[in-house]
């Protein structure tokens, strides 16, 4: 499995985890742009703006005459400006409204004014509540005769009432911390409540009643707790009990009992004093080492992609559609800057971390040559845009508003009709952010640093995010066997030149109307882009929708300004760079072997009739599957998140368990009665669930080891143990794709508008990579990856071994399924 470098100090290089869509296999070792420099030649696209309309984008000129300088002032421009101004100071209005909101979550304004007016009618009834702490602060109070005896009084009274007014929201906040560490709901029957747990639900509901805003309940969240040694070592040998024969097994046990006596506890002393004063004791080293120090391409190995509609595509005008979702992301954008999106909430009770989403926008992971950063921005008012090998500038207000969808139509069919053609080096600048980070980030040093280059950097980098119009086709089509492979692989890779790999995500608009997205997964996980692409895709086709041809509603205003063409400036030694990067990337790509399917035969609906959740259904028979392809077990890895937690992210469940092993052999096992393997199946999925819910509630194994492994390596200790688990492989690293986090529509009224999900690249070079959607009741699509050029794999047969496997098992629960699938 190849091989990436972090650097911490001081120690040897190992291997180890990594996240679905990560190419993590080693773990750490020892505003504004400024205009052009010169104006673009005219003219750059079909459509030259109006002379008129030129001179508007100047607010003043002036020449120098004989009698003196010659102002003249663009009326509009001012105006232009005015708004501008007004809008930004809206913006700052009301993040700085919000703050406060938040900051006082329970609490709101209207419960000061209820203290206050409290306290202000007892002193009416000549009852002091404050047992004289008013007339003590009375007394701090300087005498003028602004101030008179009543005044400071009423001063005194107010400062008295926001104090206990303050002091009752810190005592919430604390409570309803305490009641959010609870987690006995979770480990309850299904449809069964204990008690206590009523008792919980009844205090939550009173503590959360008020509407929340995004980030209301982010200083209640409790922290991640530091997992005991002990608990974590044990989980860890019975994770790894069936892949290994009992000589094996016992020399990991002698490391496991040397690393728990005499290295572990120094190094969990330390870790849980970070524990004490970092908000998450996993989340920055996490970033910092599994994500920003990884020196290998991002394309494949880390980032991640989202598909369309499967059956719908609201307009097959590229422009149109294109107009139509830029909008409806930037209206989700306005939603998340104003904190109108409400957290995202299990039982509708417990509120999940949020703060994941605040860099969804205007981000870019920048190139180091040790390791990467990301610049995050609080606003950006244009968008990057690539076409045909040119790069482009559209800004998205005009006069302090936010484009129409006609209005950004018009100006990406301007880009499309553009007939100018990439200039020296400029159609395959972005393979530099989809080969190696180290020749990228010398790159950027060298020749991005100053100048015209510089300038059009910064226009990508600091752009809200990134648009690629495709020239290419893509989407499901009955008539090709091949077409979801090709759209999974347009979307996770396309040529290697036509997405900014390094921005937070990149939105694809094909030429048939069809849409997709790569994600960079520093900055969150899935499940956050998930959030915004259901809210997008519901937007476009339920709230916006199109005209009768097929164009976006409403009239285009002929007054904006065509968009700007970025101006490069490439010299060979770059453009040589550049092919050595796309070379890199080109090869990754190609090796990419992907496989793309619908599994129609029956959906989550039929699984409950097993008694059991889907998840465990679908884990168990990969299981199955991954047996019958390769005749073998091997270390499974399914992302879970930590979410309840703040700042929390993710969590590996590792599936591949003892319990599930026994039920894939019995499968294989003539001699087995139907009714055992039914027994050895329900005792496979409780303990997949179990092992799910240990994950999310702070008590998994994966997270602790990695950042113990980081202790280790900064004190410059030597584990024989640590350096034994983190090297595992995971062959198959498997992920569900979230669906309905929204509810903007109903699925049953409309099925044929579920999603496809979206999937991410292979993890080992000898093994698979899979991620699912269970849409709708009747519907399940896996998105399978692997490579070419291991022998071992085949992500096609992978696939059939998947659909017999779940066939099979559900045969053993009499859940029907067509007979097309058989």
């Amino acid at each position: 499995m190849p091989t990436a470098s972090w650097g911490v100090p001081g120690g040897a290089q190992s291997h180890g985890t990594a996240e679905p869509g990560a190419r993590c296999r080693v773990w750490p070792s020892p505003g504004t742009v400024p205009p052009l420099s010169h104006p673009p030649r005219a003219p750059r696209c079909q459509q030259p703006p109006k002379m008129a309309e030129a001179h508007q984008a100047v607010a003043f000129q002036f020449t120098v005459t004989p009698e003196g300088l010659d102002f003249h002032l663009s009326r509009e421009a001012v105006k232009q400006l005015y708004l501008a101004g007004i809008s930004s100071w809206k913006k700052r209005f009301v993040r700085a409204k919000n703050s406060f909101l938040t900051g006082v979550y329970p609490a709101s304004p209207s419960s000061w004014m209820v203290v206050v007016m409290a306290t202000a009618g007892s002193f009416y009834c000549q009852v002091d509540p404050s047992m004289g702490l008013i007339a003590r602060i009375r007394c701090f109070l300087p005498e003028s005769q602004l101030l008179s005896y009543e005044s400071r009084t009423v001063v005194s009274a107010v400062l008295f009432s926001t104090g206990v007014w303050l002091s009752a929201v810190l005592l919430f906040r604390q409570t309803m911390r305490l009641l959010l560490s609870y987690h006995g709901w979770m480990f309850e029957p299904h449809g069964k409540m204990s008690r206590s747990t009523k008792i919980w639900v009844a205090l939550m509901k009173v503590l959360s009643g008020r509407k929340p805003l995004l980030y209301s309940f982010q200083t209640s969240l409790p922290k991640l707790p530091v997992p005991p040694v002990e608990a974590t070592i044990r989980r860890y040998l019975e994770s790894v009990r069936p892949l290994m024969d009992d000589e094996k097994y016992s020399k990991m046990e002698a490391l496991a009992k040397e690393f728990k006596e005499k290295t572990a506890p120094r190094l969990q002393k330390y870790l849980i004093l970070k524990s004490w004063w970092t908000t998450n004791y996993v989340s920055d080293w996490w970033e910092q080492y599994i994500y920003l120090r990884g020196r290998s391409p991002l394309m494949v190995n880390s980032n991640y992609y989202a598909m369309d509609f499967l059956y719908v595509t609201p307009s097959h005008i590229q422009a149109a559609r294109a107009g139509n979702v830029v909008h409806a992301i930037l209206l989700y954008r306005r939603k998340l800057d104003r904190g109108e999106i409400p957290p995202m909430m299990a039982l509708g009770i417990v509120p999940m971390c949020s703060y994941q989403s605040e860099r969804m926008f205007n981000t870019t992971r920048i190139p180091g040559k040790e390791t990467d950063t990301l610049l995050h921005l609080l606003d950006s008012k244009h968008l990057a845009v690539y076409h045909k090998g040119r790069f482009y500038k559209v800004w998205l207000y005009y006069g302090g508003q936010l484009l129409k969808p006609r209005d950004l139509e018009l100006q990406f069919q301007r880009i499309l009709d553009d007939p100018s053609p990439p200039q020296p080096g400029e159609e395959r600048l972005a393979a530099l952010t989809a080969g190696d980070r180290v020749p990228w980030a010398e790159a950027r040093a060298r020749f991005f640093s100053q100048g015209k280059n510089k300038v059009s950097l910064d226009a990508i980098e600091r752009a809200a995010f990134f648009l690629t119009l495709d020239e290419e086709a893509h989407g499901y089509s009955a008539d090709r066997e091949d077409c979801m492979d090709t759209y999974a692989k347009s979307l996770l890779h396309g040529q290697c030149y036509d997405r900014w790999f390094d921005k937070s995500f990149t939105l694809v608009v094909y030429k048939n109307g069809k849409l997709g997205a790569n994600a960079e997964h520093s900055w969150a996980d899935a499940p956050i882009i998930g959030h915004l692409w259901e809210f997008m895709l519901a937007t476009d086709k339920f709230q916006l929708g199109y005209t009768e041809g097929g164009h976006c509603v409403g009239d285009p205003d002929t007054r904006l300004a065509p968009p700007q063409r970025l101006q490069w400036d490439i010299p060979q030694e770059c453009q040589a760079t550049i092919e050595s990067s796309y070379r890199v990337a080109k090869a990754l790509a190609d090796d990419v072997d992907f496989c793309c399917f619908q599994f129609s035969d029956f959906g989550k609906g039929l699984i409950k009739k097993c008694r059991t959740s889907p998840d465990a259904f679908i884990q168990i028979s990969l299981q199955l599957a991954h047996f019958r392809d390769k005749g073998c077990f091997c270390l499974t890895y399914e992302a879970s998140m930590t979410r309840l937690f703040r700042e929390g992210r993710t969590e590996t469940v590792r599936s591949c368990t003892s319990e599930s092993t026994a039920f894939v052999r019995s499968m294989g096992d003539a001699r087995q009665s139907r009714a055992e393997r039914q027994r050895l199946f329900k005792l496979a999925a409780e303990k997949h669930q179990h092992m799910y819910r240990m994950a999310m509630t702070g008590a998994g194994i994966d997270r602790h080891l990695f950042c113990l492994y980081v202790v280790s390596r900064y004190l410059g200790v030597q584990s024989p143990f640590l350096a034994q688990v983190l090297s595992e492989p995971w062959r198959l690293s498997t992920s569900q794709t979230p669906q309905q986090q929204l509810k903007m529509f109903d699925l049953d009224k409309y099925p044929d508008h579920v999603s496809t999900g979206g999937g991410f690249g292979p993890v080992a070079d000898d093994g698979y990579g899979v991620s699912y959607i269970i849409a709708g009741e009747n519907l399940i699509t896996f998105h399978i990856s692997s490579k070419y050029s291991s022998p071992e794999t085949d992500s096609k047969r992978f696939g059939r071994n998947i659909r017999q496997a779940m066939l099979d098992v559900a045969e053993l629960f009499d859940v029907p399924a067509k007979k097309a699938g058989k």
